[in-house]
């Protein structure tokens, strides 16, 4: 009889101490979670802050002048681009 509690004492020990473990790592979950989400919100301010400078950049390049083909080619594209999406958008506004 005596070993049956003992065998039951063990267990529930075992038992106290995986209740522990599953509280902490329930905790460390959370953080982690917190954390991504602060990465997450950073990373997208970051890659907003990357558009806007590249969008700097692009204008400095238009305001300067100084366009190689390639660049002149790309600006045409854009702008034919934005072309054809007003052109949609005003065929859609007169149906």
């Amino acid at each position: 009889m005596e070993e049956l509690e003992n065998k039951l004492k063990t267990i529930q020990d075992k038992l106290q101490l995986l209740l522990k473990q599953y509280l902490l790592l329930q905790k460390e979950n959370t953080r982690l979670q917190k954390e991504l989400e602060v990465c997450s919100q950073r990373n997208q301010q970051l890659q907003q802050h990357i558009e806007q400078l590249r969008e700097q950049i692009e204008v400095l390049k238009i305001s300067s002048g100084n366009w190689n083909d390639q660049d002149k080619k790309e600006f045409e594209k854009r702008i034919n681009s934005y072309l054809r999406e007003i052109d949609r958008c005003i065929s859609l506004l007169s149906d």
